[in-house]
């Protein structure tokens, strides 16, 4: 039977990556099977572990995708956070961009591995997981703010950042995984660039 918690936490590299395998098959069994589909004895396989080592480090697949979350998580903090300089000398338009086609390069990787996680997240990933990406882009979205004073003069910044971010996220994630999309990903990028772009011109113009 497997334990009914974690057992233990790696330390040595070996055990380090061990886990790292099982992360990964995690990802692979997902993309093959599905949730449901997916079993603890199918990620062993894949991970080239034995199903005994694997309940050494999580006690059922529920911990795996956990596990899963994180490291998206990790990567698209990776992702953002060493940019921001960068990024917060922008305009508006070319800085929607830059995110939107970094976001699809990541979730492609690996044979879109990270897309087809996605588009099962919803199912298995605690809301609060998503913190560390939330705050990331808060505080890309203050310290943008602070190289354009004259957004300021917005009104409810935080949950039109918010509201923005988070849309555009969501949207990307489901043009990617239509198999017949009504519009080229080139166009839609085009389309939420605007639609953020207007949104702030036309605040600031209300607002002049």
């Amino acid at each position: 039977m497997p334990p009914s918690s974690r057992q233990r936490r790696p330390s040595q590299p070996r055990a380090k990556a061990t886990v790292r395998a099982i992360v990964e098959a995690g990802f692979i069994s997902l993309s093959r099977h599905g949730v449901e589909g997916t079993t603890t004895r199918h990620i062993a396989e894949i991970a080239g572990v034995s199903v005994g080592s694997l309940y050494e480090y999580f006690a059922n697949k529920e911990e795996i995708f956990d596990a899963m979350h994180q490291h998206v998580v990790a990567e698209v903090v990776e992702m953002v956070q060493p940019r921001i300089p960068e990024l917060v000398r922008m305009e508006i338009r070319p800085l929607v961009a830059e995110l939107l086609y970094r976001f699809r390069d990541l979730l492609e990787r690996d044979d879109g591995r990270y897309l087809r996680y996605m588009s099962y997240a919803a199912y298995f990933a605690p809301r609060n997981q998503l913190e560390p990406i939330n705050r990331l882009l808060m505080n890309l979205l203050v310290q943008y703010v602070m190289h354009h004073p004259d957004l300021t003069r917005l009104g409810n910044l935080p949950a039109m950042g918010f509201i923005m971010i988070n849309g555009g996220i969501f949207t990307v994630i489901r043009h990617l995984t239509d198999p017949h999309p009504t519009v080229a990903f080139d166009d839609l990028v085009r389309g939420l660039g605007d639609m953020v772009g207007y949104f702030v011109e036309g605040e600031l113009g209300r607002t002049s």
